[in-house]
Parts: structure tokens; C-alpha cells; sequence
């Protein structure tokens, strides 16, 4: 495996991006982030996605040069239009808006919509929790690859969720998953590998399981846990997209096939100061004391340690600061053509 450093990914985003007609300060401020998501081990969500945001912006699908604005605004809550602008950018804005409002108001609810795809959810999350405020993160996702239980047609998407909860000089709490077991991008990562799926990822319209990830599009997504995965991907559909008077089931567009239409995404961001609750330092003392108390507790056979929300995260984050981001040769070659057809210098590593 080859790595490539921080830097050097965040350089070769925004360059990328740049030969693309993104304004500079966004391009660095996009790629910042994206390099986020491959950060943390979610790795269908950063420099793999590059190419096809490289497809929407020559295809006219995104805003280059939007006025992402608020668009409603009542107390703590307000509602983002995106302007169709790059969905990194929207979401920026809204983490930057909320913790405005949370500083004013100890909680506050910012829905967005006109967005588009804007990485892994607990990038956005976790800015709030380094801050010490707890963030809660919905989107809908950019395309349906999930039925309704016990239907074969797609009308819900990935619809993720991420709640991070601060822990003083300890890892963040951070959970961030998608409502169905696997999110889409791990699809497409398997896919561009050339790897089978494990067969509880994916089911055909007859309901037998799909393992081959270029088949994908004949099949539907299984939710987590069932009809409940389901009833969660439902109700974060409702909060993040028909609150926000954004697309949700039929309306929702596919940015894997349709390079050229408006996605009107939308995602929302929950911001709460815990010192509204009481004092925050006893609050992170609670906190280290369950994560302690989980860890420590007694394993099943075979076992070797028990592990909470963010832990995976951290290690990984740990070591990718250290070592860089690894790149298989898959990857290498879809970002080297991304990189010629941009006109910039390819990934030598």
C-alpha cells in the first residue's frame, strides 16, 4: 500500500478543483475537509470521491460561484439555501452558523438545503464537539439504494446519522452511520477493488443476496437492525429532507448517474452547549466515567478489548496523521486520470 501525505492530498484536491473553475478559497477550504473524511477511516468518502465531483462541476450540475445564505431564520433555528454550491461548502456554513446560535441560545437547529454531497457526516460533528458543544448531524442521502422493509422499490437513501458528545482530553464519543449496513460509498469503493460484498449488504428484488458491487443497481441496500433501520432512515428522511424542503424519495436525485441535475440535498446540524444542563466539566466527568466503565467491563470469550463510538476513528486518525493516507493502486489510477483531465500534475508515490 502507498501513502500519500496530508498535505500533499489537501494540494492536490484543491488544485484539482482550481483547473476546475473553484475560487481558491473554497477549493482549500473543500479540500481541508475532504481530507477529513480519509482521516478518520472513511474512505469512501474523501480523495475516492474527487473524480465524480470533478464529473458534476464540468457537467454544470453544481454552483461554482454560489450565495449560500440564510434563508429563514426564527430564534435558534434557521434554514441554509446552498445554492447548489459544492456540498462541503453548504455544510461550512452551517457549522459555522451553529455555533453562533448555540453560543446565543445553548441549542439551536440549522437545516440546509440546495446542498449536495459533502463527505462523511462525522467531519461536521465533530468540528462542534472540538468545541466543547455536542452536535448531532441528518442528511439524506444523494441517491436511493434502500426499499421500504419488505418492498423492492427505492425510495430511501443512506440516510446518515452522527452524534458526537465532547470528552475533555479523551477521544470524542462520536457515532456516525449510515441506516443501511453498509453506506453506498463502500459499495463503490468494493466495485473500483474489484472485491465481492459480504451477502448481508445487499438484496435483489427477489430477495436473495447480491455480493457482486457491479450489480448493484439491480438491488436494494438492507437497513441496520431490520424494520427499525428502516423506520430510522424514514425519519431522518423527513428532518433533514422534507423539513428542509429538500428532495426526499421520489424527488431524490442520483449524482452517481445524473452529473448534470440540481441534487437539492438536504441535511440538518443540531447544536447543545451541556453547560445548559449543569456544569460541563462535571458533564465530561460523567462521560469519561461511562466510556471507563464500558471499557473496563467484563469481555466475552475470545474478546480482546470493548470498544465505544469514536475509538476506531481516533486510532485511525492517530495513524494516518503520522504515516498519510493510503492509496491503492485503484485509486491512484482513477485520481491520476481525474488529475490529466484537470490538466495538474498526477500522484507520483
Amino acid at each position: 500500500m502507498k501513502y500519500l501525505s496530508i498535505v500533499k492530498a489537501e494540494e492536490f484536491i484543491a488544485n484539482a478543483l482550481k483547473a476546475n473553475k473553484v475560487p481558491a478559497a473554497d477549493a482549500l477550504v473543500i479540500a481541508q475537509l475532504m481530507v477529513k473524511s480519509d482521516l478518520v477511516g472513511a474512505d469512501g468518502h474523501g480523495l475516492f470521491r474527487l473524480p465524480a465531483y470533478i464529473k458534476r462541476i464540468q457537467a454544470g450540475g453544481v454552483n461554482l460561484n454560489p450565495n449560500i445564505h440564510i434563508e429563514r431564520e426564527q430564534g435558534a433555528t434557521a434554514l441554509i439555501n446552498g445554492d447548489n454550491a459544492l456540498g462541503h461548502l453548504v455544510m461550512n456554513r452551517a457549522v459555522e452558523l451553529a455555533i453562533e446560535k448555540v453560543k446565543k441560545h445553548s441549542v439551536c437547529w440549522v437545516g440546509s438545503h440546495y446542498g449536495n454531497h459533502s463527505g462523511a457526516a462525522s467531519v461536521y460533528v465533530r468540528k462542534l464537539a472540538e468545541q466543547g458543544y455536542i452536535g448531532i448531524y441528518m442528511a439524506v442521502g444523494n441517491a436511493n439504494h434502500m426499499a421500504p422493509w419488505g418492498g423492492i422499490d427505492l425510495l430511501l437513501s443512506t440516510n446518515p446519522i452522527a452524534i458526537a458528545v465532547p470528552s475533555g482530553d479523551a477521544p470524542i464519543v462520536l457515532l456516525d452511520i449510515a441506516t443501511t449496513v453498509a453506506a453506498y460509498g463502500k459499495v463503490k469503493l468494493a466495485a473500483q477493488k474489484g472485491e465481492l460484498m459480504p451477502d448481508t449488504w445487499m438484496i435483489d428484488r427477489s430477495g436473495k443476496p447480491i455480493t457482486d458491487p457491479q450489480k448493484s443497481s439491480e438491488g436494494s441496500l438492507l437497513p441496520i437492525g431490520g424494520y427499525k433501520g428502516y423506520g430510522l432512515a424514514v425519519m431522518i428522511g423527513l428532518l433533514a429532507g422534507a423539513l428542509n424542503n429538500a428532495a426526499v424519495g421520489k424527488s431524490t436525485v442520483d449524482f452517481n448517474a445524473s452529473h448534470d441535475l440540481i441534487t437539492n440535498t438536504g441535511q440538518t446540524i443540531i447544536a447543545v452547549d451541556p453547560s445548559a444542563f449543569g456544569d460541563r466539566d462535571q458533564f465530561i466527568a460523567r462521560v469519561v466515567e461511562l466510556v471507563n466503565d464500558l471499557k473496563g467491563s467484563s469481555r466475552l470469550p475470545g474478546v480482546n478489548q470493548i470498544r465505544v463510538p469514536g475509538d476506531g476513528a481516533a486510532k485511525v486518525m492517530s495513524e494516518r496523521l503520522q504515516h498519510g493516507i493510503p492509496i491503492s493502486t485503484e485509486l491512484q489510477e482513477a485520481l491520476n486520470k481525474c488529475a490529466q483531465e484537470s490538466g495538474i500534475a498526477i500522484l507520483d508515490l
